[in-house]
């Protein structure tokens, strides 16, 4: 088992089918629960269910989740860089750990659902074109962070969210804390060696960046599939997960799966 860093719960709560007060109590009733990170996403469309039902603006909520939780760990999974300018998020994410007195994880991909783009009119470009500008919004928002006044809380952690082997481990290995992926054990194992590879080219140690995963989940969320999907957690942590993240949909907001997560990981504490 991996004990570089403690195993962690995260929910990311998706903000499509509810109100944004469902959303709300959702939030805090993560918090009651013991979740120690939540994640909203950023999209501004449901990614399932009715395409076009409700949904909300991810770094608005992310503000509001600041305000209304107090020591839960908050972030998005993942902010699509290509949405805003570098300089520009850095300065929302310094301001919202401010907001959250040093709780935020910055959440950053490479961006990839073109109905976003093309709505919200931004070039959707190619795959390439898309890590390209990534990379380069990397160097932005590492400088920004570092020329704020005030500057942030504390070092906010970077997440880097992706699977591609060539270009985003390469770049969760020399700039992330903490890099976010999916699949199995199996799949983890694998994206695992290849992040500690990109480490040691850059001269990382490869503990240094925390490995997170998405955890298969039922559909149904019934207590008895709840409890059989927490038989895969001791696997991911053998395979390297410190942070397991679970999802929870609008608009009931079920965290009935959540609950038997957190038994599990207290039973291991």
């Amino acid at each position: 088992m991996n004990t570089t860093y403690p195993v962690r719960i995260g929910v990311q709560i998706r903000p499509q089918h509810g109100t944004y007060r469902d959303i709300r109590k959702a939030a805090v009733t993560a918090e009651e629960l013991g979740v120690d990170v939540i994640f909203n996403w950023d999209h501004f469309f449901p990614l399932s269910g009715d395409p076009d039902g409700t949904n909300f603006e991810c770094w608005t909520m992310l503000a509001s989740f600041a305000e209304v939780t107090e020591q839960v760990e908050i972030g998005a999974l993942v902010t699509c860089y290509s949405y805003r300018n570098g300089h520009l998020l850095a300065d929302m994410a310094r301001t919202v750990d401010h907001i959250s007195e040093g709780r935020l994880i910055l959440g950053l991909g490479a961006g990839w659902y073109d109905r976003d783009y093309h709505e919200y009119e931004y070039p959707f470009g190619t795959f390439g074109t898309r890590l390209r500008d990534f990379e380069a919004g990397l160097y932005r928002i590492n400088r920004r962070l570092g020329l704020l006044n005030p500057p942030p809380v504390r070092d906010i952690p970077v997440l880097i969210g992706g699977m591609g082997e060539k270009h985003t481990l390469r770049l969760a290995g020399k700039y992330a804390d903490i890099w976010h992926g999916f699949g199995n054990a199996e799949t983890l194992i694998r994206k695992n060696r290849i992040l500690d590879e990109w480490c040691r080219v850059v001269g990382r140690d490869p503990s240094e960046v925390e490995r997170s995963i998405a955890a298969e989940l039922p559909l149904s969320g019934s207590s008895r599939e709840a409890a059989e999907s927490v038989e895969q957690a001791d696997g991911l942590v053998e395979a390297g997960a410190t942070l397991i993240t679970l999802a929870v949909d609008g608009p009931d907001y079920d965290f009935t799966t959540v609950q038997e997560w957190l038994n599990w990981r207290d039973s291991t504490r």
